[in-house]
């Protein structure tokens, strides 16, 4: 099984995963990149998994169903060009021989999903969708605060190897800003360094791993003691986790 992450936009990635025959796809928000992979690697599109309604990652969809007619899954609760399959918590959709179990991420958008599988060449597999991004998490644009540092808390919870799919580039952004809250976590440090060197040869970054993104992602480190502090600092009247949380968003909202 190959996976690989197709460059759209300026700085999305659809991601699609295949066995020499039979594809799927993860959020493909333009059609013609993953039209063109699919001819290059002489592939039969399968399956398109959606994680939110987002138009950067819903855009293709139509245009993806008109060629290939594939079975199409996304959340339960949001807006998505149909037909589509609803899924949410709890359920699982099968693909090219890989169970996916489902799970809620509120926050970037209030149904966000995403899609695990333990069973990806003996590493498991995360397609996150925006909720969480190497360095970063998802700008909140539906959900709360709460709602997001609870999502952000089932995927740390997976197992450190399972490997995380972001659905963009934005890693070297997100670890300046890490650099700010955290300037003596010498993971993070040497992970900055490694990335900078795969843009400057326009490598992707991705996929994460969780173990990597509990080490050097201030947004899975927000009860941290030395992420708390910076985070008060910015926001002394921050006061509990989920407004430590909030305090860190918001500074990454605002950081430049």
């Amino acid at each position: 099984m190959d996976l690989l992450a197709i460059p759209a936009f300026t700085d999305n990635y659809v991601w699609l995963l295949h066995d020499g025959q039979r594809a799927l796809v993860v959020d493909p928000g333009d059609a013609g990149p993953v039209l063109d992979a699919l001819q290059r690697l002489n592939l039969q599109l399968d399956t398109i998994l959606l994680t939110h309604h987002h138009a950067d990652h819903v855009g293709g969809v139509d245009a993806l169903r008109e060629a290939f007619h594939p079975r199409i899954v996304g959340p339960a609760f949001e807006t998505l060009p149909g037909p589509v399959e609803r899924l949410s918590e709890g359920d699982t959709v099968t693909a090219l021989g890989l169970t996916f179990s489902v799970i809620d991420v509120p926050g970037h958008t209030a149904g966000h999903i995403a899609f695990y599988t333990p069973q990806m060449d003996g590493l498991p597999l995360l397609f996150c969708g925006d909720t969480l991004f190497s360095g970063g998490c998802g700008r909140l644009f539906e959900g709360t605060p709460a709602q997001m540092l609870a999502s952000l808390d089932k995927l740390a919870a997976l197992p450190g190897n399972t490997r995380v799919c972001c659905t963009h580039e934005y890693t070297l952004a997100n670890l300046k800003f890490a650099l700010a809250v955290e300037p003596g976590n010498t993971a993070l440090q040497a992970y900055a360094e490694a990335c900078k060197a795969k843009r400057e040869h326009d490598q992707p970054t991705l996929p994460s791993s969780v173990d990597l993104e509990r080490r050097i992602n201030p947004f899975l480190r927000s009860r941290e003691a030395a992420v708390t502090a910076a985070a008060r600092r910015f926001d002394a009247s921050a006061s509990g986790e989920v407004a430590v949380f909030a305090a860190l968003r918001e500074w990454k909202n605002q950081f430049r």
